[in-house]
């Protein structure tokens, strides 16, 4: 069914859920929300409490916390399962140009705006030298003149080590329909209406990316619940329960959660660096069971996976809803559906993802990304 509103599922009272199985794989799929600002932030108003209590509304399994250069969230005992919803503590290293998403870390990088600029290949190889996970945050920022918010994109291209990037950031996706007044009224009150999905120079970096190495791309909420003024009105941009259920990222993990902060952390961090996670804008129809198969002779890949062509093998995908799809090869489009799932024979190396926009009412909205599946020749 699809949903024009925002979230309203009730709160849920259990530690952790287990999720349905994920149709091909039998994977478990959790929805995750990523890079999110808190009252510990400089710029963020929502405490701890609220945006907890927004995400069980919203039915938001999993929160990547990502505040200014301090992890203070986890040194006040917020991380961990939190009545239904698993809290990760990581950062936002937040220099002028080049912002870092940072996870597992034991302390917190700091990198102030206004002090000098600090390397992104310094911070990158701390994150990783420490165990850590790490994201470029939204790489082709733009900022908007609308709220006054400078743009913040990555501009050092040469760094390596780095986990993944943010694909499509709902933040810089959301900013470019504010071209007018009474747009942006418009578009304040219905966000999701104007996404338009991750920009194509983003798209085309990331491909490029991906034809020599793994780099995972994950969906970015880049929230903070700040307090900004329109023709002389406050406005709250955004209150947390009014974006939880647009950009997320669906962790796919072998086993159900254990109730083990702990473990469930590693779990998702590892499935992270793995690339098993897909994008999706979720208001409209919940992505949940989307799934993509790659096949031959009892050997199975899915996202993130590399997988060994022999002779020719079987692409299978689904979807919950029937949607346009997209087949991306090597950054290219290979094949177009409109349907709830196909199946293709792959005989060609390639670095193989999906893109889906979903039907609401007549017009097509961006809807999925897949990670891609890295399939090599033997």
């Amino acid at each position: 069914m699809l949903s024009l509103s925002a979230c309203g599922v009730a709160d849920r009272e259990t530690a952790f859920v287990p999720k349905k199985d994920n149709p091909l794989m039998k994977l478990k799929d959790y929805s995750a929300v990523i890079h999110l600002h808190s009252a510990y932030s400089y710029d963020g108003r929502a405490s701890i409490p609220e945006i907890l209590a927004a995400a069980r509304k919203c039915a938001v399994d999993v929160l990547l916390l990502t505040d200014h250069s301090t992890i203070r969230a986890r040194t006040e005992g917020y991380e961990g399962w939190q009545e239904g919803v698993l809290l990760i503590v990581g950062e936002e290293i937040a220099p002028r140009f080049n912002h870092y998403l940072a996870f597992g870390l034991h302390e917190a990088v700091e990198c102030a705006e206004k002090e000098p600029e600090l390397p992104p290949q310094v911070y990158i190889d701390r994150v990783r030298d420490g165990g850590g996970a790490g994201f470029i945050a939204h790489p082709d920022h733009e900022g908007t003149a609308m709220f006054h918010v400078k743009h913040y994109p990555w501009t050092d291209w040469t760094v390596t080590g780095y986990t993944g990037m943010g694909i499509w950031d709902f933040m810089t996706d959301w900013q470019k329909s504010l071209s007018g007044r009474i747009k942006a009224v418009l578009s304040y009150l219905y966000p999701a209406f104007f996404l338009r999905g991750p920009s194509a120079a983003t798209l085309e970096r990331w491909d490029h990316l991906t034809l020599d190495r793994r780099v995972v791309g994950i969906g970015e909420l880049d929230n903070h619940d700040t307090l900004r003024r329109f023709c002389g009105i406050p406005l709250r941009v955004f209150p947390f329960h009014r974006v939880f259920d647009l950009i997320r990222t669906h962790i796919l993990l072998e086993e159900t959660f254990s109730g083990d902060h702990r473990v469930d952390i590693a779990a998702v961090l590892n499935a992270m660096r793995n690339g098993r996670v897909y994008i999706s804008l979720d208001r409209y129809r919940a992505a949940t069971g989307f799934s993509m198969l790659m096949a031959e002779r009892g050997r199975e890949a899915t996202m993130g996976d590399e997988f060994i062509l022999h002779h020719a093998a079987e692409f299978q995908v689904r979807l919950p809803e029937r949607a346009r799809i997209r087949l991306i090869r090597n950054g290219t489009l290979f094949r177009k559906y409109t349907a709830k799932e196909f199946s293709e024979i792959i005989r060609d190396p390639g670095v193989y993802r999906i893109e889906a926009d979903l039907n609401v009412l007549g017009r097509y909205h961006p809807w999925i990304w897949s990670n891609p599946i890295y399939v090599t020749r033997h």
